[in-house]
């Protein structure tokens, strides 16, 4: 079931967000760390409400711009 795939890897994508500090989160604000972090915890807590068109609308259009972002950071950090 992929969708299971998805879930746990915006979970694990959402644990990490929320390991990140807050001087990061202020240096690069643009990124919604708060609602990263919030999908998360939604989607960890929410067992059987879990809504499969967030989670699919969230992997085609967030993740994509999260990763472009992710990748200018690190492409700074070298």
């Amino acid at each position: 079931m992929i969708i299971l795939s998805v879930i746990k890897d915006i979970e694990i994508i959402g644990e990490a967000a929320s390991r990140i500090s807050e001087e990061t989160k202020l240096k690069y604000s643009d990124i919604p760390w708060k609602d990263i972090v919030g999908m998360r915890n939604r989607l960890i807590h929410s067992y059987f409400d879990v809504d499969i068109k967030l989670v699919w609308n969230t992997t085609r259009n967030n993740l994509p711009l999260l990763l472009k972002s992710l990748k200018k950071i690190l492409s700074y950090s070298k």
